[in-house]
């Protein structure tokens, strides 16, 4: 099937269009869905066949003998990211929401403070707040449309009652794909304040060009700190089965997580433990590569239509498929450029504010579908702002 093959999700219990009248008061009928993070692409084949064989078996029991399924990430790692792992360091959780909240719950008390670099994805700041603990916000550095930090500025904001730094990488939503030396920057300031990092890399395979994504692990001395999460989940589109993994290499921090996992009973679902292994191989390889280009035609048709718009900014993106369009310079209210997008051009799209601190004049698009549906959406945008231009 071809990237460019339209897949109607209506009725079909997807919340990013079955929800999308509920909550952003765009129809399904004429609307466009550009919220949710997840493709309007089907999986390689290689995953759809894991899924039918488990039809064809027709049994649905307990998953054992992880040993593929721990080899298959283990070989991604490997020649993917250059990135050593040994099949020990891996818990599964369901999803990395899941892991970012059991990080949070294993590794930090109620009222410990909790570092975000913002904006970044939203449910980072909902699962920290919702177990007790308090955000603090670290401004990103927006450097002429390019996502920097400012540990200077950091450092002066440290209290002492913060615990833990969650790393978004690449970064989400300003599609930061950070440097050898932006990292070694964020272990160091995380080694001076005695900071747990939880390094988020969900997005690690969705890279464009030249840019090429650094494992946090791969950074020496760092282990005794570190926490890394990835997934299957964004690079193939299988969100649904809520997989993701926590990798971690130091024995006492693993024994901490191993033993909150069995405290809560977590265990993984047969259906995700599947579809990862048929998806790290070399048929889900060589589909990413198709994908990245498809892409990375998406992200250029996207930004040169917003951009010609005049006061319309999309930041230029180094991965992911996920647009950050600032409106600062329409001098328009939050409201009124937001009621342009959803209710002239009539598409659904997340709002700035949701990501924290330097969001607000932002609305994130997700463009990972058909091109036919971009090209779609930039000529209702232009019509939307036309007045501008």
């Amino acid at each position: 099937m071809s990237f460019d093959d339209p897949i109607d999700r209506r009725g079909t219990h997807c919340v990013k269009w079955d929800a999308m009248e509920t909550l952003y008061g765009v129809s399904p009928d004429d609307g466009i869905a550009m919220w949710v993070a997840d493709m309007e692409f089907q999986p390689p084949q290689c995953i759809q066949d894991a899924v039918s064989a488990m039809h064809d078996h027709g049994v649905y029991g307990y998953f054992g003998d992880e040993s593929k399924y721990r080899a298959a990430i283990q070989w991604w790692m490997k020649n993917r990211h250059d990135w050593d792992i040994d099949p020990s360091w891996i818990f599964t959780t369901h999803g990395l929401v899941n892991g970012t909240a059991l990080c949070v719950d294993t590794y930090t008390q109620p009222g410990d403070g909790v570092v975000l670099f913002t904006p970044v994805y939203h449910a980072f700041a909902k699962v920290i707040r919702a177990n007790g603990r308090e955000v603090v916000e670290c401004d990103l550095v927006n450097d002429y449309g390019h996502y920097t930090f400012d540990f200077n500025a950091y450092d002066a904001q440290m209290t002492g009652n913060e615990r833990m730094v969650i790393l978004c990488s690449p970064h989400n939503p300003g599609g930061r794909v950070w440097t050898q030396s932006e990292l070694k920057a964020v272990a160091a300031f995380a080694e001076r304040h005695e900071l747990i990092i939880v390094s988020d890399e969900i997005h690690q395979d969705l890279t464009f060009g030249s840019h090429k994504h650094i494992p946090t692990a791969k950074l020496s001395g760092l282990s005794e700190r570190l926490i890394t999460m990835t997934a299957t989940t964004k690079t193939f589109n299988i969100a649904g089965s809520h997989s993701g993994n926590v990798i971690i290499e130091d024995p006492d921090l693993r024994e901490r997580f191993a033993n909150r996992m069995l405290a809560l009973g977590i265990s993984p679902n047969s259906f995700g433990l599947f579809m990862a292994t048929a998806a790290y191989s070399p048929e889900g390889a060589e589909w990413v590569d198709e994908l990245r280009g498809y892409l990375d035609g998406n992200r250029k048709i996207f930004d040169a239509g917003i951009n010609a718009i005049p006061g319309l900014k999309s930041m230029p993106l180094e991965a992911t498929y996920l647009a950050w369009v600032d409106f600062k310079d329409t001098g328009m209210s939050r409201e009124e450029f937001t009621t342009r997008v959803e209710k002239h051009a009539r598409i659904a799209v997340n709002h700035g504010p949701t990501f924290g601190s330097g969001g607000d004049t932002f609305l994130r698009f997700n463009f990972a579908a058909p091109r036919a549906q971009i090209i779609e959406a930039v000529t209702r945008m232009q019509a939307a702002f036309a007045d501008l231009q």
